[in-house]
């Protein structure tokens, strides 16, 4: 396993991080495992060197971190992991079930800790940007809760570039304590964090951590499984031609090499500039094989090229624009790809 410095910070995290969100209660959604489901594949990820755990208390309402709480009581010593959770969508039906206010924030992180079983969790998320909280409302509280010993950092997931800079420019006028982690959305499939928020996070000493690099089974050729035959939000953020067919260049490359499909698209996100950890959200210890595998698996010019002439730019997904991807056009093969095609012609 390798180890990073996550940004700026002191902080070690392994460059593969356990995702969680399939970790709970089937009563929330289908493809949920239940805790005896789960232990096997969090026991596997930390025999093969993790310690970089990622949760939210949104996960089957609450129950993730229940159980993946007590799996890691059972297997591991608090102070040889890292964990991570999330604050901001609803936990409830009341009015102040989500969101990002002071009131919501301070009974999140309470909430979270009794439910994992823990006395502080190492970095504290906003799972998105509250457009209807201040920004000084919310990073204020969790600068609080940082001075608290609740969360030792923070960190911040899935917002505009513009946004991510107001939080920056809140915690450095009132000397709070500022983000040390940008959690987002790449994959071959969706690359638009590319032109602003990774390049913003490096100029800015933010670590970088990468979620959905299968772009929620499309590139391991799974786009049939349970979850994607339960959950429209995958057909609206890869339901189009092109994502389609950077799948099937993925599925080429990785017939060539004679490794899966998932191996060589998580193998691109890892080897992306400026990407610090990748979250590997696995089924079984296999799948989470693929993703240590790609860990040591380097794509040549020509290789990349397959993967990415198809590319075109998108809609940025986030809460704010669901279902509104416009249509893109992919470019020729080359080399060895183009001969491949005529012949198949």
């Amino acid at each position: 396993m390798e180890y990073i410095r996550l940004g700026q910070s002191g902080l070690k995290v392994s460059r593969l991080c356990l995702g969680t969100m399939n970790m709970g209660t089937p009563n929330w959604k289908p493809w949920i495992f239940d805790e005896a489901q789960s232990e096997p594949i969090i026991r596997h990820a930390l025999a093969a060197g993790v310690n970089f755990i990622d949760l939210a208390d949104f996960y089957s309402t609450g129950v993730g971190e229940e159980v993946v709480g007590r799996v890691l009581k059972r297997l591991v010593r608090r102070e040889e992991i890292v964990v991570t959770t999330k604050v901001g969508y609803d936990m409830g039906t009341y009015p102040n079930a989500g969101g990002h206010s002071r009131k919501h924030i301070m009974d999140g992180i309470h909430g979270s800790l009794k439910r994992l079983g823990m006395d502080y969790v190492d970095i504290y998320m906003l799972h998105f940007f509250d457009v209807n909280t201040p920004v000084e409302e919310t990073m204020g509280a969790l600068d609080d809760i940082v001075r608290s010993g609740k969360a030792r950092y923070i960190g911040v997931s899935t917002m505009c570039t513009w946004q991510f800079a107001k939080i920056i420019q809140a915690c450095e006028r009132n000397g709070w304590h500022k983000p040390i982690n940008m959690q987002l959305q790449l994959n071959l499939a969706y690359r638009e964090e590319e032109r602003e928020m990774i390049p913003y996070c490096a100029d800015q000493g933010i670590g970088v951590s990468v979620f959905s690099p299968l772009a929620r089974g499309l590139l391991a050729g799974d786009a049939d499984s349970t979850r994607n035959q339960t959950d429209f939000f995958t057909a609206q953020m890869y339901g189009d031609k092109v994502s389609m067919e950077i799948a099937a260049s993925a599925a080429r490359v990785a017939k060539r090499r004679g490794v899966s499909a998932a191996q060589i698209a998580q193998a691109w996100v890892l080897g992306h500039d400026n990407v610090d950890c990748m979250l590997v959200g696995a089924d079984s210890a296999a799948q989470f094989d693929s993703a240590l595998a790609a860990l040591d698996t380097r794509l040549d010019e020509e290789e990349r090229h397959e993967l990415e002439r198809n590319y075109t730019p998108c809609d940025l997904i986030n809460d704010y624009t669901a279902g509104r991807r416009i249509a893109r056009d992919p470019r020729a093969p080359r080399d060895h790809f183009a001969e491949a095609a005529r012949k198949k012609a």
